[in-house]
């Protein structure tokens, strides 16, 4: 069971974080508010919250900005809402780090599972759920991933991932040497179908490196790009 999860509920909308809130306290979630961008920004950098719901949509800062702010300082899970016919910025929502996306009009159930499952695939709540007989670790020189955790260490140093970075990593060094294009990466960790849109798994792959060199270079090495093709995951031995 999730313990003293807290939650970010940011749309201008009072209707939608009422409803929000009361499924989402249901499930006793903590629930905090913002209505508009900047407070939001502020209240996801001062706290620190499980994850965010951020409307797209928003009176100062927009959810896009937000996001991409946030990110410069946290990997706090975020689940964008978007309205029909915003597939162009819901596009745009991953590449600056969102971590999945729900159209509006929605199904405040629909919410809570998405809630629910991204929470398990957080390292707060899948460490807390974890079975401490079963650990599924993969180790190779300079980096370990403790899938069980989702917990990344390269050089011994853990390093802090969104868990849409975390699933690419994972989903690479599950099978190293293997090459995959753009359009695979998206269908298996996004299960998006981006019809031509392949900005996003280069967004991730650079954010990916950029946040493996600060601690290990060999670490970092191992995500190589196969030009022409895509990338894949190559061990380091040095």
């Amino acid at each position: 069971m999730e313990q003293d999860v807290r939650i970010l509920i940011v749309d201008d909308e009072e209707r939608i974080r009422r409803l929000l809130k009361m499924y989402l306290e249901r499930e006793n979630y903590i629930i905090d508010e913002a209505e508009e961008g900047n407070e939001a920004l502020e209240k996801a950098l001062e706290n620190d919250y499980d994850l965010i719901v951020l409307d797209l949509m928003l009176p100062g800062k927009d959810g896009i900005e937000v996001c991409r702010e946030l990110r410069e300082k946290k990997a706090t899970p975020v689940i964008m809402l978007t309205a029909k016919g915003e597939e162009a910025n819901r596009v745009q929502g991953f590449e600056v780090g969102t971590d999945d996306y729900i159209v509006k009009p929605f199904s405040p159930r629909e919410v809570v599972l998405r809630v629910k499952a991204l929470l398990r695939r957080s390292s707060k709540t899948s460490y807390l759920q974890t079975d401490t007989t079963a650990k599924n670790i993969i180790v190779y020189p300079h980096l370990t991933i403790d899938h069980d955790a989702h917990r990344v260490l390269a050089d011994d140093k853990e390093v802090s991932l969104t868990p849409k970075e975390y699933d690419l990593l994972y989903f690479l060094a599950k099978s190293p040497d293997k090459v995959f294009d753009r359009e695979q990466l998206l269908r298996e960790v996004w299960h998006y179908e981006f019809f031509g849109d392949l900005r996003t798994v280069d967004t991730h792959i650079k954010r990916l490196r950029e946040k493996l060199s600060k601690v290990s270079e060999n670490a970092a090495k191992m995500i190589v790009t196969v030009w022409g093709v895509g990338y894949k995951f190559e061990v380091v031995n040095e």
